[in-house]
């Protein structure tokens, strides 16, 4: 083939780079969405409060958002780069004025976590995607508990 040529698969030393901004966007994309459930899942404790079982099962999941988040912002700082930090306070994706609607927004969170780490799941660092996988299952089986219901293919949503 005239004027084809071949190139190395690795794709240079630029590639090495690259990939190590993408595996550091896709942490921080994932620490934003823990960031936010561990905020939201204050929200939902405080509207669950009349239920024993339900409160400490949101503050269960709390506790695991939380340290998801504190995991994740070791896994960036080992890579060289600073966490994001937290945002001061966050709009909630629907009004919470009863139980059901703090169960709502419980599933809500759990899916959006679930999305921010499919990209995770795509990296080609080993370390990055086991920890996405996991905490994609993790998310799912918490978003299964409140819903009464699983998904097909968590974090993929309404595209799935």
């Amino acid at each position: 083939m005239r004027g084809a040529r071949l190139t190395r698969a690795s794709g240079g030393p630029g590639a090495g780079r690259a990939a190590a901004r993408a595996a550091v966007a896709a942490l921080q994309a994932a620490l934003a969405a823990e960031q936010a459930a561990s905020y939201g899942y204050g929200v939902v404790g405080s509207h669950l409060a009349g239920s024993p079982s339900k409160f400490a099962a949101a503050a269960a999941d709390c506790v695991a958002h939380e340290r998801a988040r504190d995991s994740l912002a070791a896994l960036i700082t080992a890579r060289g780069a600073a966490p994001r930090p937290a945002e001061v306070a966050y709009r909630m994706p629907v009004a919470v004025a009863s139980p059901g609607a703090a169960v709502s927004l419980a599933v809500l969170l759990e899916q959006q976590v679930e999305a921010a780490y499919l990209a995770m799941v795509a990296q080609p660092e080993a370390e990055i995607r086991a920890f996405g996988a996991r905490q994609m299952q993790a998310a799912a089986v918490r978003a299964a508990r409140w819903n009464g219901r699983s998904q097909a293919f968590p974090g993929l949503g309404d595209r799935a």
